[in-house]
């Protein structure tokens, strides 16, 4: 698929493809005989699982790291998966922390509700 469909599929723009490729997330997207990015189905999962990273937390400069140890092959897999779980465990400790920053505001609400401000 070319770089608009890809775009709209992937829910991001064409400039922030361009970035993700020029700093090394999108490896090795091929192009067809006038030079135009062809993408696959293949890519929008690559892309997809980026987004997923960002989305929960994880630094740019650890997704770049995940990136490169992928486009090294199998023999990063057991890094790779390191990687996950140390991201997993700053995420569940990051949950955690907001499940008790929720519980302090409703406690609070409950208290304007009651009408016992404090």
């Amino acid at each position: 698929m070319n770089m608009k469909a890809f775009s709209t599929l992937a829910g991001l723009s064409s400039y922030t493809l361009r970035y993700y490729e020029k700093v090394g997330l999108l490896n090795k997207i091929q192009r067809n005989s006038s030079g135009h990015r062809v993408y696959t189905a293949k890519d929008l999962e690559w892309i997809t699982f980026i987004k997923r990273l960002k989305d929960t937390g994880m630094p740019l400069i650890k997704i770049q790291e995940y990136a490169q140890l992928r486009a090294l092959g199998p023999s990063t897999v057991l890094d790779r998966q390191q990687l996950l779980e140390h991201h997993k465990d700053q995420l569940q400790a990051h949950i955690e922390r907001q499940q008790q920053h929720l519980l302090a505001l409703e406690n609070k609400i409950n208290l304007y509700k009651a009408n016992k401000v404090s």
